[in-house]
């Protein structure tokens, strides 16, 4: 197939719209409670949120929150089914309970700020003076 200058042209506009049309990924922010004193490594938030370890306290956004899917890949590496398998196995086997879940970025700002132990995820735009952003992920 052959393609002159203006079809060429045209696929080159499509293209170009259709990425200025996808939805903007957010810049995830990992925080703490604005009170707290601990600012946990990427890696230790991650095996918090895989049940790894007890500390800290993980405030995960549900499933249907577009933003836990890109919070685990981008900071964790892991998909989604990979997430689930890991908790399926910790929750079979009785050695592990899932984090509490929240429905909202401010739901979640509400829950960390509450605990100085507790560690969440919440697109960096919506911090506020509540919570202090330790780490993003991108």
């Amino acid at each position: 197939i052959t393609m002159n200058k203006a079809s060429t042209a045209a696929l080159g506009a499509l293209a170009l719209a259709m990425l200025a049309a996808s939805p903007a990924r957010a810049e995830i922010g990992v925080i703490v409670s604005a009170k707290s004193t601990q600012a946990p490594q990427l890696a230790q938030v991650c095996q918090a949120f895989l049940g790894k370890v007890k500390s800290p306290t993980p405030i995960n956004l549900n499933e249907k929150n577009p933003l836990r899917d890109e919070f685990f890949a981008k900071a964790c590496k892991k998909d989604p089914v990979q997430v689930q398998a890991m908790w399926g196995k910790l929750i079979f086997t009785g050695t592990g309970t899932p984090p509490t879940e929240v429905g909202s970025a401010e739901a979640m700002k509400k829950a960390v700020a509450a605990d100085p132990n507790a560690v969440g995820y919440i697109d960096k735009k919506d911090a506020d003076a509540s919570v202090k952003v330790i780490a993003t992920a991108n």
